[in-house]
């Protein structure tokens, strides 16, 4: 939805409060922060223009749905530019923790700010629609440079392009997490040729993690998300120890349907279905990867 200066709302701004309660310290380790603009411009490159979606937005959101901690994604229409997100973590009060987008050329002086800041990972994005150029080899720089630091590195990809990515995602130093399973088709199940391809990729190292993220995005049917809930449930219980969930709030560029939050946490208890499992995918996983020093 557009406001009357053009800028998208892509959230809903009455989510329903969720029938799952999700377990005590629950992380949702996959959202966003838009400026406030005033405060945090948005990048001249940015391929959409979004309303304000501020720290305390989600603060409220993520009260409503259970959940105890947020890890900040460092969204594409801030660019390189991370104050937004590290003013997200400034005022959580030690909830939060970040991913970054940085410019290749950053200093080693900048990264170790942004630690400081409390950023714990860096995000390249292949997807087309959203950035202009990834360089993977001054990519696998910044990789390499980030080692020192203890961080991971984010990739977010199609499903079309896996193939293409393959060498470079072996070539990162450093323990990866793939967005949003790299966006299968889920309508083809646990055994489509796309979730058998990301299955090779997760076989191919065992410090690969992913994001079971996005009904909303992947499963166009809608709630409850039966093709996504099919497709992924075997994914959780395979891979119990490199999953993560979030709500991917204020959900960028959804504006023709606007996902209900609650409904996406209750699609949790069916993907993860006992609750060691639950608690693996909100709690132990996100700590050791985030908070590695209180898991």
């Amino acid at each position: 939805m557009k406001d009357a200066s053009g800028r998208i709302r892509s959230w809903t701004l009455e989510p329903s409060k969720p029938r799952y309660t999700p377990p005590p310290g629950a992380v949702d380790a996959h959202c966003h922060v838009f400026g406030p603009m005033a405060d945090f411009p948005f990048s001249p490159k940015a391929k959409y223009l979004p309303q304000d979606a501020g720290p305390d937005a989600l603060f409220a959101l993520r009260e409503r749905l259970g959940f105890a901690r947020n890890v900040i994604v460092q969204a594409s229409c801030h660019g390189t530019d991370n104050r937004a997100t590290l003013n997200g973590i400034a005022v959580s009060n030690g909830t939060c923790r970040g991913v970054a987008v940085v410019d290749p050329a950053i200093s080693d002086a900048e990264l170790d700010a942004l630690h400081a800041g409390g950023i714990r990972g860096v995000r390249f994005n292949f997807l087309k629609r959203l950035v202009d150029d990834a360089p993977k080899d001054r990519f696998l720089d910044v990789a390499r440079r980030i080692e020192r630091l203890g961080w991971h590195v984010v990739v977010y990809f199609e499903a079309d392009i896996l193939d293409e990515m393959r060498p470079f995602l072996a070539a990162i130093p450093v323990p990866v997490v793939i967005d949003h399973m790299g966006r299968p088709d889920v309508s083809q199940g646990p055994d489509g040729a796309d979730m058998r391809a990301f299955r090779s990729l997760l076989d191919s190292r065992d410090d690969i993690w992913t994001k079971v993220t996005c009904p909303d995005r992947l499963d166009p049917a809608g709630p409850p998300y039966a093709d996504f809930v099919r497709a992924v449930r075997p994914l959780v219980e395979d891979y119990p120890d490199r999953v993560l969930w979030g709500t991917d709030w204020p959900h960028p560029n959804m504006e023709t349907v606007l996902p209900d939050d609650g409904a996406l946490v209750d699609v949790i208890p069916e993907i993860a279905p006992s609750a060691e499992l639950q608690r693996k995918l909100l709690v132990d996983n996100p700590m050791r990867l985030y908070w590695p020093e209180e898991a």
